[in-house]
């Protein structure tokens, strides 16, 4: 199986930032796209970020400029640094992962339990 744990949540003041961090643990042969996603209360999960194996980027609208997604291959983890943080940015950010745990095995979709951000002064 296929563990995904976000960490680097909290509580910042508008205009603050965040590191999030999101590591991929258990039987993994390859990881191809990785993301963040969002959900705030009331609202449906929307996509943040994602980045594909070689480092293309791509952002939602709302966040261009503001957030980076990065990652690091040889150590299965995704990483999101979030500056000049808005309000509307609260939410519970979750990791997301397209993980192969064998050679020949289609890819699966995995997700993290979620960590919160809450921009608030």
């Amino acid at each position: 199986q296929v563990q995904l744990v976000e960490s680097g949540g909290g509580l910042v003041q508008p205009g603050g930032s965040l590191r999030l961090s999101c590591a991929a643990s258990g039987t993994i042969f390859a990881i191809g796209p990785m993301a963040w996603y969002r959900q705030a209360p009331g609202k449906q999960r929307e996509l943040v970020a994602d980045i594909t194996y070689h480092g293309v980027t791509n952002y939602a609208d709302p966040v261009k400029g503001r957030f980076t997604i990065s990652r690091d291959n040889a150590k299965n983890m995704v990483y999101m640094q979030m500056n000049s943080l808005k309000t509307e940015d609260t939410a519970v950010y979750y990791c997301n992962a397209d993980v192969k745990t064998q050679r020949g095995y289609d890819p699966a979709h995995y997700w993290g339990q979620g960590t919160q951000v809450t921009v608030s002064s």
